[in-house]
């Protein structure tokens, strides 16, 4: 990777020698015309090209001119745009001022681009800055806490875990909740497809961060109905960096650094142990050293092992990156690539990445623009077991300190554990999945005549997942001559769109609009075996199996055709209209059903325009904006709607049986959205923000309605039921200082309510050891239980709220009720960043605040003694004798006293974490070019460096995987953990360099 980075910046070095011989070098710097300090990041282009730079901390830049350049233009957010004859100088400065009604900023919306003062919706967006070395395998991770009303929380801190996006709440019980995300204007693939985990691991960590130019997140309905019957759960867009005619700039950058657990949870070490086991064992007329050494444990063992730390160890993360960028007016290039290595904080789980992105624009002549994007990725996933699993290396907390983790005569690991020794799978299995991914697109734009253009774009992704598993004959599943198993999974998914816009201005009005048709195929294949009996444990591939055991092929697919077009109409630069809709046909849907239209109607009054206002040197933007509009939801199984037939076998015989019944009505989920905001600007807009009221109302939900079982069949999947989300953000960023010291903050607060308004049937209840529960009239995924009151003073029983109100033991009478809410009262973020004299700090504070999370773990690991497995320290504080008040019973062997389903594992899931924070220093341009650097900065940045809460867990932000293990909905199990490892905290040290 070193060497072809070398030769590329001699080809560059060589092909910029001959380029610049007509070409002349601009340089300067761009202040603050009000203090005279350096203005970071603004743009200086070379008017009637697409050649331009950007400035560098101190405010210098330094552009390559063509002959017959004659203007320069400099421009920077918030400030008057000016253009500055070039003449004969050679060195230009120049002072931007304060715009007061400058709000020109681009913002990418559906199949488009608009100027921020003309939305109507409801956009956050998030700009390359803010990505830029974060530490983290996918780019949703460095997205939490910027972006009101996105919720964003990683299931665990397993490297490539899947993370859970919500976007202004949950809008289906049994349909996904995930937004649509579009890299480049082409959807792509947001279901990993793994089969050797009932975790999801996020198909998104193939893309890397550095590329990303800018994400927006639409949602609203004004915003998001362009994209139909995805957009209920709110949409992603996701811009590529693109290259600029100039110089061929080069980029270079490295980082390393260490992770480790954001917490460890404090077990009985051997003293505690045996108190507290010996008093259980006592108090239910037991001989403690017999129920000992009943169960394979030594009372007399001297060995003292710390099991909760058996599964973690310091991983390391490192990242090498490159980037060239320029061209010529006629063609632009953008050309990247990295490669990510981490080895994880818990055992054998590591993560590898090689990423390599080309992106072209080239035009042809002024009617016609080609382009060109194109991504390939590589990337290993060693992945660790299922939270519910013996094989779970975070289940070793159970295991008695009395027992070692080896065996203190051979040295090799003890075999002899109360449960299987979960470090026997770090040495002897492997569970690998590689994944190979490609997606891109190729675009063309033809101006038809002035204001008329047709673009016509075909994209694609292709992702190809190998998963691999060997256990050798001394693990538990590999007993006693090895297991293998092998799946192919690939994935298909085809793109066309074709648009006409149209954009015109005369006097007062303005307009543009567009119309288009585009089509989706997506299409998916899998196939797998296990095998058995292998020769020994040097022979792993299923060629070497004796036995093959079992084996699968699958396939499966859908297609979505759409009709689309908007229209936004603007007046004197102060009042806007904008009208879209959708047409979508889904081969997933009933044939009675299959086609949804969505529209949206939208419109926004720039206030600060009018006369009263306009000379106003306090309120430079005040934006009322509205809009209302449906949305729908299409994620769910691909043949949901049809009759469909199983094959059966008896003895050597194949036959048929139906399976599922057919429901040609089977229809769409719809989401009605009503937004209404407020987006201001105060004091030359050092202060700005926006303020938004929504109302989400989602019906036809779609879901499995029980039948009658003289039918034959159990369910069938119908439009029935509703849910409700309402709520408000606000966002607010300052200018806090301007002249020396650059000091901005950025603060946003979101509060969302649920409710399930309609069922058309009973509640669907809390599976076995879960809580989570849907009823009308409570959020989604409400906890339902037994309320746990603690123990009785007088006699150390659990106690429970009875039906009259008051405390009673016996645990079969007490009754069901309301213990705990998973949603969160509100989520927010704070964000400040600080520059002086080429040091920068950046820190960003995540909060979320009043949601409840239930411990299923705490069965065992936080039950009086119940069983023999290790308990948290807090158990200590169990009762002993009359008059004691404490929330722990008395410690009972066998003797489930407090250990049923309730609320004494529901806990307060509120926490505010420094998320990410990052010290840099830029070094100055006069030195670097000594050295003949354009740019040069090294860093140090953190992620998830402190945490405060009360959670006694290993980490607030968690939503385990153990539900999907056991077959439960995981959007009504919110807020579980199951052994769920923590998140990692992560510290890297880097530099990028540019030339």
């Amino acid at each position: 990777m070193k060497n072809a980075v070398y030769l590329l910046i001699l080809l560059w070095a060589g092909l910029s020698e001959a380029s610049y011989a007509q070409e002349r070098r601009v340089t300067g710097k761009v202040t603050d015309a009000g203090d005279g300090s350096g203005i970071p990041g603004a743009t200086v282009l070379v008017k009637g090209t697409a050649r331009g730079t950007q400035t560098d901390a101190q405010g210098n830049y330094s552009i390559q001119v063509p002959a017959d350049g004659t203007t320069l233009v400099f421009s920077f957010v918030g400030t008057t745009t000016q253009e500055i004859t070039i003449g004969n100088r050679s060195q230009i400065n120049v002072g931007l001022s304060n715009d007061a009604r400058s709000l020109n900023e681009v913002v990418v919306v559906g199949y488009g681009t608009q100027q921020a003062r003309d939305v109507k919706g409801s956009i956050a967006t998030i700009k390359a800055a803010d990505l830029n070395n974060v530490p983290v395998q996918t780019f949703e991770q460095a997205l939490a806490g910027r972006a009101p009303g996105v919720q964003i929380t990683q299931s665990s801190g397993k490297l490539g875990a899947g993370l859970q996006i919500r976007v202004r709440g949950a809008a289906s019980i049994s349909a996904g909740n995930d937004p649509l995300y579009v890299i480049d204007g082409i959807p792509v693939t947001s279901q990993d497809g793994n089969t050797t985990s009932n975790e999801s691991f996020s198909p998104l960590a193939d893309i890397d961060p550095n590329d990303i130019e800018s994400i927006d997140i639409l949602k609203d309905a004004s915003a998001s109905a362009i994209y139909g019957s995805r957009a209920s759960n709110g949409v992603v867009l996701i811009t590529t960096k693109k290259g600029r005619a100039g110089r061929t700039n080069v980029n270079i950058g490295f980082y390393t650094g260490i992770t480790n657990p954001t917490k460890l949870r404090k077990f009985l070490n051997r003293e505690q142990y045996i108190e507290l086991f010996s008093e259980a064992a006592t108090n239910e007329g037991y001989v403690p050293a017999e129920e000992f050494e009943g169960n394979g444990i030594d009372i007399n063992s001297t060995a003292d092992e710390k099991w909760s730390e058996a599964a973690f160890r310091q991983g390391s993360i490192n990242q090498f990156n490159f980037n060239l960028s320029g061209g010529t007016d006629k063609t632009r290039f953008y050309l990247s690539g990295a490669t990510n290595k981490q080895i994880g904080m818990i055992k054998a789980n590591e993560f590898g990445r090689n990423n390599l992105r080309l992106n072209l624009d080239h035009t042809a002549s002024d009617r016609l623009t080609l382009g060109a994007n194109f991504a390939i990725s590589r990337t290993v996933n060693d992945k660790t077991a299922d939270d519910n699993a013996f094989s779970n290396p975070v289940q070793l907390n159970a295991m008695p300190p009395l027992q070692p983790a080896y065996d203190p005569t051979t040295g090799e690991l003890n075999r002899q554990t109360l449960y299987y020794n979960a470090l026997i799978e770090i040495s002897d299995a492997y569970n690998r999945a590689t994944t190979y991914r490609s997606f891109g697109n190729i675009n063309g734009t033809l101006r038809l005549a002035k204001g008329l253009s047709f673009r016509s774009e075909f994209g694609y992704d292709l992702l190809n997942l190998q998963e691999e598993i060997y256990r050798t004959r001394r693990t538990e599943d590999g007993s006693p001559s090895g297991y293998g198993y092998q799946n192919q999974f690939r994935r298909i998914n085809w793109t066309a769109n074709n648009i006409v816009n149209y954009t015109n201005s005369f006097g007062d009005h303005a307009i543009d609009a567009l119309a288009g048709i585009t089509y989706q195929d997506d299409n998916a294949q899998g196939i797998n075996a296990t095998g058995r009996g292998f020769p020994n444990d040097k022979f792993t591939k299923l060629a070497s199996a004796a036995r093959i055991t079992g084996g699968s092929s699958t396939e499966t697919g859908h297609s979505i055709l759409s009709y689309i077009a908007r229209a936004n109409y603007r007046y004197k630069d102060r009042y806007l209209l904008g009208l879209s809709g959708r047409l979508d046909g889904s081969s997933r849907f009933g044939a009675d059903n299959r086609y949804g239209f969505f529209p949206s109607v939208s419109a926004g009054w720039i206030i600060n325009e009018e006369d009263f206002l306009k000379s106003n040197s306090t309120i430079s933007l005040l934006k009322l904006r509205a809009s209302y509009g449906l949305t729908g939801n299409s994620e769910i199984g691909n043949f949901a709607s049809l009759g469909l037939y199983s094959a059966v076998f008896y003895a050597d015989e194949a036959g048929i049986r139906p399976s599922q019944l057919a429901n040609p009505n089977l229809g769409w989920e719809t989401s009605a959205q009503l937004d209404i905001g407020l987006e201001f600007g105060l004091l030359r807009n050092r202060i700005n923000g926006q303020i938004d009221f929504y109302n989400k109302d989602t019906r036809d939900l779609l879901l499995n309605r029980p039948l009658p079982g003289i039918s034959g069949f159990t369910s069938i999947a119908q439009n029935v039921g509703s849910l409700r989300n309402r709520g408000v953000e606000f966002s607010i960023t300052s200018q806090n200082t301007t002249k020396g010291l650059r000091w901005s903050t950025n603060f946003n607060i979101s509060v969302n309510r649920n409710k399930v308004t309609q069922l058309n049937g009973q509640p669907i209840e809390p599976g076995s050891r879960f809580l989570g529960r849907v009823a009308v009239g409570e959020p989604l995924g409400y906890f339902y239980g037994k309320k746990f009151l603690g123990a009785d003073p007088q006699t150390g029983d659990a106690i429970y709220e009875g039906t009259d109100g008051k405390p009673t033991n016996d645990y079969a009478a007490a009754p069901n009720l309301k213990v705990g809410d998973p949603n969160p009262d509100f989520i927010a973020g704070l964000t400040n960043n600080l520059s002086f004299k080429g040091f920068d700090l950046s820190v960003l504070l995540q909060g979320v605040f009043g949601n409840d999370l239930y411990n299923v773990a705490g069965f065992y690991q936080s039950v009086s003694a119940d069983y023999f497995d290790n308990q948290t320290i807090d158990q200590l504080n169990r009762w002993q004798k009359p008059g004691d008040v404490t929330m722990v019973p008395q410690a009972r062997l066998y003797g489930g006293n407090g250990a049923g389903v309730s609320s004494r594992w529901v806990q307060d899931g509120t926490f505010v974490r420094v998320k990410t924070a990052s010290l840099g220093y830029t070094i100055p341009t006069s030195l670097l070019r000594k050295v003949s650097m354009q740019s040069a900065r090294v860093y140090v940045s953190g992620l998830n460096l402190f945490t405060f809460t009360k959670y006694t867990g290993y980490d607030p932000e968690v939503n385990t995987q153990y539900a999907s293990s056991s077959n439960q909905n995981a959007n009504v199990t919110l807020g579980h953990d199951f052994y769920t490892p923590p998140q990692q905290r992560t510290i890297t040290f880097g530099i990028n360099i540019g030339f």
